[in-house]
């Protein structure tokens, strides 16, 4: 078997032009887990804030990414569930953008014909992030739910999660992206100015819960404005803020940010958006693809903030 392998590594922080694709050792499985030849590998925006050195990642040099789906190639000799050949799904690794990465067992869950390779790659983060946002937030069947940032990879899970659990949705986008959130079951409403009467117009009553996956003054103050209790706004990007707003954060890197309870959920959605999607009952879009060496440009395309579903490096 080959012993090398490639990976995107950065020995400083900073653009997207730190991002190097070097060769290197072929990771080793651990004991209780395996190696996959990595088919498709997800690209979250907290990469773009690791590469940046706005999360504790050190020492460098480092390597990014944390989602991928592809094929076992070796297996630990612990590992009982997994044999080489088998096709999965990845959440929580390190080193996701790589041609070969190293995972436990208890990150990995069978890849379903149904679901490609890509998709599979996008599901970790996003679906994760989402899943455990809303189960924080109690969200029942019959409650009305505020998405911003509707279409990107979290919202866009969002809006599938609250609408198989009963409950009604509005989320804000790009007057493009509105038929896609359509498509999901969210009434779409367009950011920007006058954002505050277009969100009562729709929706009168007010929220019983908002997911901000946008971070802007104009999303925090209608959040604000329209859901019933502060308790119940959760943002995953406007983190410094949150504590000053009264609302609750869901991103960073201090210890404690996450409990063990939501922590296991976010483990718990993998499997869940798994299932859904082979079901045909989950939808995951791909915003575009790059090949490993192109990983800078998937970057600068992440940093738009413009994105619609989910970026993905293919090796």
């Amino acid at each position: 078997m080959p012993t090398r392998s490639r990976a995107v590594r950065i020995r400083r922080f900073g653009g997207p032009e730190v991002l190097e694709v070097v060769d290197v050792e072929r990771p080793a499985p651990p004991d209780d887990g395996v190696v996959i030849e990595v088919r498709a590998a997800g690209v979250n925006p907290v990469d773009t804030k690791v590469r940046r050195g706005l999360r504790g990642n050190g020492p460098l040099p480092i390597g990014l990414g944390s989602d991928a789906a592809g094929v076992v190639v070796a297996v630990g000799p612990a590992t009982t569930r997994w044999t080489v050949g088998d096709e999965v799904v990845a959440r929580g690794l390190t080193g996701a953008y790589a041609t070969h990465v190293a995972a436990g067992s208890a990150h990995l869950v069978r890849r379903p014909p149904a679901l490609g390779h890509t998709q599979g790659a996008a599901i970790g983060v996003p679906a994760g992030t989402a899943y455990q946002v809303l189960r924080s937030l109690k969200l029942t069947e019959g409650e009305a739910l505020l998405v911003h940032a509707g279409s990107g990879g979290v919202g866009q899970a969002a809006v599938q999660f609250a609408r198989l659990w009963g409950a009604t949705v509005v989320a804000t986008a790009r007057p493009a992206n509105h038929d896609r959130l359509r498509a999901l079951g969210a009434t779409p409403v367009a950011y920007g100015e006058g954002l505050l009467d277009r969100l009562r117009r729709v929706a009168p009553g007010g929220f019983d819960a908002t997911l901000d996956a946008a971070g802007t003054d104009e999303a925090l103050l209608t959040s604000l404005t329209l859901t019933r209790d502060p308790d119940r706004i959760a943002t995953v990007v406007a983190v410094e803020q949150a504590a000053t707003l009264g609302i609750r954060a869901f991103s960073g890197s201090r210890p404690g940010w996450l409990s063990d309870e939501e922590r296991a959920w976010r483990a718990e959605a993998l499997q869940v958006t798994v299932d859904l999607a082979r079901q045909d009952r989950f939808s995951i879009e791909i915003a575009a693809g790059y090949p490993l060496d192109a990983v800078a440009e998937a970057h600068r395309h992440s940093e738009t903030t413009h994105v619609r579903g989910k970026i993905v490096l293919v090796p």
